[in-house]
């Protein structure tokens, strides 16, 4: 049965556990050379509402190492962005290419075209959830660690579309997660108690201090993210303790490692010494978008 990516629980544990396995197989292949033209004569479709760095360079490398095809689709040179239903888009494309990678405003733009579709769609990027980032984060924290089962990961900053995935990835690998925002900008509730529910550790804090307290992994992202720059001002005033900084990670255990899934605004979410140090893990995590993403086409169009 077709399968797609808007979530990270689109997935099981089980499926989880194979597709990283796959995921530092294909790391190891392209470090030693070793050609893997898994997924010749398949076009991946890629869509984007939002700008993109990484996801943009690690979905169309992935795709040509895998000996496919990756195709540049920028929403505004398409006919969604004068008025053709997305549905109907959807429909057409289906006929013309293997997989669609959509990076949107709205999930259920992303969910729509997933309704209508009739290849695999992968979520991008949402407003809601960012589950391609994690994979990276999940096979980092494997590479460094060896396990995320009960390590303790400490979110500090926004409670975004990263934060949210990264809670209900908790459902998945066994990670204690709590989270510490600034009042009002909390993970969203559902997902809180979605992972809770399907037994996730997750715990929601207001002080960074406590968060990070004994953390192995402490996680950042950007305070103001794509569409929320009106709000810069405001958010400025009201994260300004929640940097990471080098005396925040004093708190957490000596051996702990930061992740940041960039673009990173330096002495705001995270400061220049941190970024730059021997606790950070930020470029194998940036690299690992790669591996995780081969390993995700060839599990959707390989099945």
């Amino acid at each position: 049965m077709m399968k797609d990516f808007i979530s990270i629980l689109d997935i099981n544990k089980e499926e989880l556990n194979q597709l990283l396995a796959d995921a530092h197989e294909l790391k190891r292949q392209k470090k030693e050379g070793i050609p893997h033209l898994l997924l010749s004569g398949r076009t991946l479709a890629m869509i984007f509402e939002k700008s993109s760095t990484r996801t943009h360079i690690s979905f169309e490398v992935g795709m040509n190492e895998l000996g496919g095809h990756a195709l540049f689709l920028n929403a505004r040179d398409m006919q969604i962005w004068r008025g053709e239903e997305i549905r109907d888009t959807a429909r057409a494309a289906s006929r013309y290419v293997s997989a669609m990678m959509i990076r949107a405003y709205k999930h259920s733009t992303i969910e729509e075209f997933a309704k209508y579709a009739t290849i695999p769609v992968i979520n991008g990027l949402s407003d809601m959830e960012h589950p391609c980032q994690l994979l990276a984060d999940i096979m980092t924290m494997q590479e460094h660690f060896g396990s995320t089962q009960d390590l303790k990961v400490a979110w500090v900053g926004d409670g975004n579309n990263v934060c949210n995935s990264l809670i209900l990835s908790t459902v998945l690998t066994g990670l204690d997660v709590t989270v510490s925002t600034p009042k009002g900008y909390e993970p969203y509730a559902d997902y809180v108690k979605k992972a809770q529910d399907l037994g996730g550790k997750v715990t929601l804090v207001r002080e960074p201090e406590l968060a990070v307290k004994d953390a192995e992994v402490i996680v950042t992202d950007t305070w103001i993210s794509m569409g929320d720059e009106n709000e810069r001002d405001e958010r400025m005033k009201l994260f300004g303790d929640y940097t990471v900084d080098s005396d925040l990670m004093k708190l957490a255990s000596p051996d702990a490692r930061v992740l940041h899934c960039l673009p990173a605004h330096r002495g705001e979410e995270i400061t220049d010494e941190v970024m730059e140090g021997g606790q950070s893990l930020v470029w194998d995590e940036a690299e690992n978008r790669l591996h995780a993403q081969k390993a995700l086409l060839v599990w959707l169009l390989k099945k």
